[in-house]
């Protein structure tokens, strides 16, 4: 059974992945449009077009949602998704041919493998003729490609995260599903107990440092001042929601990163949620808090997922390797 977000109807994934250069870039693509809306809660975001997903604006539906690597620089790969979706005519009616409506967020993952190498157009453009309903990759693939947890002690002692994706189906067939990279500079951790997962790698030994017992102890010690951090996220739903009902879903969906990765949200973080309903269950009723409910608690999942399944990079150790 498909357990990615591609198990909700009208959502495929794409991946371009460079590994030699650490990073990559994924497109969540929605051929038939998607209701969206959006909610940036981290103090240092890198977007494209989240003005556009707020309630009060005109444009209700997305053709797809670019996660990337690359910093700043890795939002030209929306180019080339743009490229691709006007091909097929896919995008906002303007009369004289179509604007495909491309949202996006990318993480910093500039500080391993190559700093020179950023998805462009044409990694853009690669991932939608990857994209597929299928299950998604995962671990160190687009997005994800370039992404490390834990970065107390810098990134010399950061732990090599990745991309992870989940999935649930409700009563009444509605299914609910999450992929994020995973960047913070937090730890990653069992939302049931606690216990660190990934972090930042302990110079003593094996095992983890626990952030958030080291800032406690430490209450005067200062964040890295670089905002070089950031975990960025689609949730998605294949039931009806209005615009409102979109945004109200991902902002409750941030509550799975709160569960799965500690501390969240700081000054050197751009958390990012994008949330999506592609309506093709429109007869099955919903509650729109229990959709975003259900939306929080995949994408802790899937946050876990990213990290269990990242493997070693870039002379990165992952968990597995360190834990």
């Amino acid at each position: 059974m498909n357990q990615s977000i591609t198990h909700v109807a009208g959502i495929e994934v794409g991946h371009w992945t460079d590994l030699e250069a650490a990073t990559g870039c994924t497109v969540i693509l929605c051929r038939q449009g998607a209701v969206a809306g959006v909610d940036v809660r981290g103090s240092a975001p890198g977007t494209l077009m989240t003005d556009c997903l707020r309630p009060v604006n005109l444009v209700e539906q997305v053709q797809a949602v670019l996660l990337t690597g690359g910093s700043a620089y890795g939002l030209d790969a929306a180019g080339g998704v743009m490229r691709w979706l006007e091909e097929r005519g896919l995008g906002f009616e303007v009369g004289v041919g179509v604007v495909p409506l491309v949202a996006g967020a990318v993480i910093f993952d500039l500080a391993i493998g190559r700093a020179d190498v950023r998805p462009g157009p044409e990694a853009g453009y690669a991932a939608c003729q990857a994209a597929g309903a299928g299950p998604v990759a995962e671990g160190c693939v687009g997005a994800g490609t370039g992404a490390t947890v834990g970065k107390l002690l810098g990134p010399a002692w950061a732990t090599k995260s990745g991309l992870g994706s989940a999935a649930r189906r409700l009563g009444g067939g509605v299914a609910v599903g999450a992929l994020v990279a995973v960047n913070p500079f937090g730890d990653v951790v069992e939302p049931a107990t606690g216990q660190v997962l990934a972090g930042p790698r302990d110079p003593q030994g094996q095992g983890f440092i626990n952030t958030m017992e080291r800032l406690q102890e430490e209450a005067g010690r200062a964040l890295p001042g670089f905002a070089a951090n950031t975990t960025i996220a689609v949730v998605a739903t294949d039931a009806k929601l209005s615009k409102e009902g979109a945004n109200k879903m991902a902002q409750m969906a941030h509550d799975g990163l709160a569960q799965a990765i500690r501390p969240i949200h700081t000054m050197v973080d751009g958390d990012t949620v994008f949330a999506l309903a592609t309506g093709q269950r429109s007869g099955v009723q919903v509650d729109v808090s229990v959709v975003g409910a259900v939306a929080a608690g995949v994408l802790a999942e899937a946050v876990v997922r990213a990290v269990r399944q990242a493997t070693r990079l870039a002379g990165v150790p992952a968990a597995r390797d360190w834990g």
